[in-house]
């Protein structure tokens, strides 16, 4: 059973190849070599869920670390009422294809609906990336439309496919 968990010590490692390798990053998480050391400074402090967003852990059965998931606050439309979670995942090379994606995402999804005020929830993923597709509908969420060229990795501009979760659709 997947869950997700606060950030440990031991976690910074596993969780920093998605900075430091291209192919623990995946294909479509692959963005570049990132700092290393914010994460451990964060654990640190404490500071990895905020008002405005968050890390959290995503454990297998065992308890072994097989990723994370983050929020954070965007705007969709003016201030404050425009404000909606926007959220992202990340799962090791280990621990892809074991559905641990749709849960985290779904177990997110309902944390974030428990324990704040906004409607909205949502998440972009290339168009190419067919497995999160999958995985964001078996979460719950709805497939709304394509963003075109909205991101740039690899040398060119990449279409987003923006998928949404409602309060009342969990």
């Amino acid at each position: 059973m997947t869950k997700l968990r606060m950030v440990e010590a031991s976690d910074i490692e596993i969780l920093d190849r998605q900075r430091t390798d291209a192919e623990a990053a995946g294909e479509h998480n692959w963005h570049g070599y990132r700092a290393v050391g914010r994460l451990a400074r964060e654990v640190a402090d404490g500071e990895l869920v905020r008002a405005d967003g968050g890390l959290l852990a995503i454990a297998d059965e065992s308890g072994r670390t097989v990723g994370d998931v983050s929020w954070r606050s965007v705007l969709n439309g003016p201030p404050p009422h425009g404000e909606c979670w926007e959220i992202g995942i990340w799962i090791t090379p280990e621990g892809r294809g074991q559905g641990h994606g749709a849960a985290a995402q779904r177990q997110l999804a309902e944390y974030l609906f428990a324990y704040t005020k906004l409607e909205r929830i949502q998440a972009t993923t290339e168009i190419g990336n067919l497995a999160e597709q999958k995985a964001l509908e078996k979460a719950g969420f709805t497939r709304e439309g394509v963003l075109r060229r909205a991101c740039f990795r690899a040398g060119d501009w990449r279409d987003m496919v923006m998928f949404s979760k409602l309060r009342n659709e969990t």
